[in-house]
């Protein structure tokens, strides 16, 4: 059956993919209605975590950020189907990096860095940043069920250099490549969350107290890595600048979680910003009423 429906389906993304940016966009406006206004695909979701995070805020304005959010959701999908058949030319001219050097400074220094960032803005094109270093690049990700579709994925990050990996096969991989004395960058989308009775860190993030995931800092420590953090920021349509920022280079020096603190002080900072480019439609703050009593 997997393969039945990859053979199906896959026709139909690459026909889209080779569609001009006009046309996809426009496409992108045909699913937003029927994403938000038919559907309402996770709309509960979305309008309850932004009343949670910004109590304040006048329902109109609620309601405004839903529909933001949902147009930049549904352009977000017809993005990802064009990383089929982009051409990198055009990647890199709708993907920009404002400051490459921060990067090149740790390279230099024969640093291998852990990204982090957050489900925001978009990171669905963060992978051109391999044409522009010469880190092997690793991303922690969550295997796909048909496993046709998780060898198409893989195959379109490994066009530059960078290969998926999942969260069992992290340490083992990068501790190898350490080893042998290879240099990695290595992406975390590090604002998920963790199963309540799982987490080592609970912390505010946008004035709740939810679980952290703690992976990316604890695998800095663990390997001696340098901790980048990259924003990302919506120029206009189909257009972003990501910006990075190094939390540090000797991970070791922090206290335990002090580097995940940071980095969510630093999501929070974005998603202030312009909130309708997070993604409303995780459970971020389902865990809002388990916190353990150590943690109050």
């Amino acid at each position: 059956m997997q393969l039945i429906a990859y053979i199906l389906i896959y026709p139909i993304l690459w026909l889209i993919s080779i569609l001009p940016f006009r046309l996809l966009y426009g496409l992108s406006d045909v699913l937003y209605i029927f994403l938000f206004k038919i559907f309402g695909y996770r709309k509960s979701t979305v309008k309850e975590n932004l009343r949670l995070v910004f109590p304040d805020k006048p329902e109109k304005e609620i309601a405004t950020i839903t529909s933001q959010f949902y147009h930049h959701l549904c352009d977000m999908i017809v993005e990802a189907i064009k990383s089929l058949t982009i051409s990198e030319k055009e990647m890199k001219k709708r993907f920009k990096f404002t400051n490459i050097e921060e990067l090149h400074k740790l390279e230099e220094k024969e640093r291998s860095i852990i990204l982090m960032c957050a489900h925001y803005g978009s990171w669905e094109w963060i992978f051109i940043l391999q044409t522009y270093l010469k880190y092997k690049g690793y991303a922690v990700y969550k295997r796909l069920a048909n496993k046709h579709f998780d060898k198409l994925v893989k195959r379109i990050r490994a066009k530059y250099n960078s290969h998926l990996i999942t969260t069992k096969e992290t340490f083992d991989i990068l501790a190898k490549a350490k080893s042998k004395g290879e240099l990695t960058i290595n992406g975390f989308v590090s604002d998920q969350s963790p199963k309540a009775n799982k987490a080592f860190h609970w912390n505010d993030f946008m004035g709740i107290k939810v679980p952290m995931y703690t992976g990316a800092e604890m695998l800095a420590k663990k390997l001696d890595m340098a901790v980048v953090f990259f924003s990302v920021k919506r120029l206009k349509r189909g257009y972003y600048e990501t910006t990075f920022q190094t939390i540090t280079e000797n991970p070791k020096e922090y206290k335990d979680y002090e580097i995940t603190d940071i980095f969510f002080k630093l999501v929070e900072q974005q998603i202030k910003e312009a909130p309708q480019y997070y993604l409303w439609t995780h459970k971020r703050w389902k865990h809002r009423d388990k916190v353990p009593e150590r943690f109050k």
